[in-house]
């Protein structure tokens, strides 16, 4: 289980967001909801152990995930605003990349394509991909291994009503085999019986 408690962080001065208390089951996915400004990336990114918070702690079964960052690397995928490619590479070579980097099989790579619509688009260099290719080029990554925890920030940014129905099958999937879900988002993404958490702006 993922868990935050009395969770805080001031950038700049400036309180973010304080007290937050958030658990993450198995198979739950927590849709994060709020005005801009209200640290819902600030808040994934803590997750993700790239900030620390100010105050608080970020847990998983218990266990401060502050102590072993290398170790809670290894159990999530973080997909933030950018889409993480190397525009000179092909689709193909730029997850064959991640997978080399994460001991994945390379093997792994026509099936993650073939799971966000890309299989016939392997060898195209990612530079000459519409900006909805390439954000499903980023969300690939998802599939090239299984990873317990997913944090997505907006991932439905400039994919069309296809391409979301592709990932709202993707974390389902995922979710049915026992894995967990945040992600911040506006529209669009349909995700059954997610619980919603609200951020507020500080004062």
């Amino acid at each position: 289980m993922l868990a935050t408690t009395g969770l805080g962080i001031i950038r700049g001065e400036r309180a973010v967001f304080t007290d937050i208390d958030l658990a993450v089951e198995p198979g739950e996915a927590v849709v994060l909801r709020g005005p801009n400004g209200a640290g819902k990336s600030t808040l994934l990114r803590i997750l993700a152990g790239l900030l620390s918070p100010t105050v608080g702690r970020v847990t998983w079964d218990g266990a401060a995930i502050a102590d072993d960052r290398e170790a809670h690397g290894r159990r999530l995928r973080y997909a933030g605003h950018g889409d993480a490619l190397k525009l000179a590479l092909t689709a193909f070579d730029n997850l064959a990349f991640w997978a080399r980097f994460e001991g994945t099989p390379v093997e792994a790579v026509d099936d993650a394509l073939d799971r966000l619509g890309l299989g016939a688009l392997g060898m195209l260099p990612a530079g000459v991909m519409s900006a909805g290719q390439k954000r499903r080029l980023g969300l690939a990554r998802l599939a090239l291994a299984p990873r317990p925890l997913w944090l997505l920030d907006e991932p439905t940014v400039s994919l069309d009503a296809a391409s979301v129905d592709l990932l709202a099958g993707m974390i389902w999937d995922h979710r049915a085999a026992g894995g967990m879900v945040v992600v911040a988002t506006h529209d669009g993404l349909s995700l059954p019986n997610a619980r919603t958490f609200v951020l507020e702006k500080a004062a």
